[in-house]
């Protein structure tokens, strides 16, 4: 073997090596990124049953005016009211996400 075929081979062999470790990188990442989109689209499914649940809560008519109930009453909107934006900024920051995207043609 000359000099030249050697120098090939053991450039072949580390381009080898260097696309099987950036395939194993690949797919690691690949499905960690599609762990979290599921875990994402679970949360946002629960932040919105969270949010029905309560938004059908403040409906119902307070009996009792204390301010100790209004207090509790108003920390419950509150709450609810985060939830709605927590919900909106993820779904915001993952329709962002899609669209940077460009599709294949």
């Amino acid at each position: 073997m000359t000099t030249l075929e050697i120098c090939l081979l053991i450039t072949s062999i580390c381009l080898l090596v260097t696309t099987c470790v950036s395939m194993y990188f690949n797919i690691k990442h690949g499905l960690l990124i599609l762990k979290t989109t599921d875990s994402i689209t679970r949360a946002l499914d629960l932040l919105d049953e969270r949010y029905e649940s309560i938004s059908e809560i403040l409906q119902i008519p307070l009996f009792y005016d204390s301010p100790q109930i209004r207090q509790v009453l108003d920390d419950v909107e509150a709450s609810r009211n985060a939830i709605l934006r927590v919900a909106n900024y993820i779904a915001v920051v993952e329709s962002e996400t899609a669209n940077d995207i460009e599709p294949i043609q």
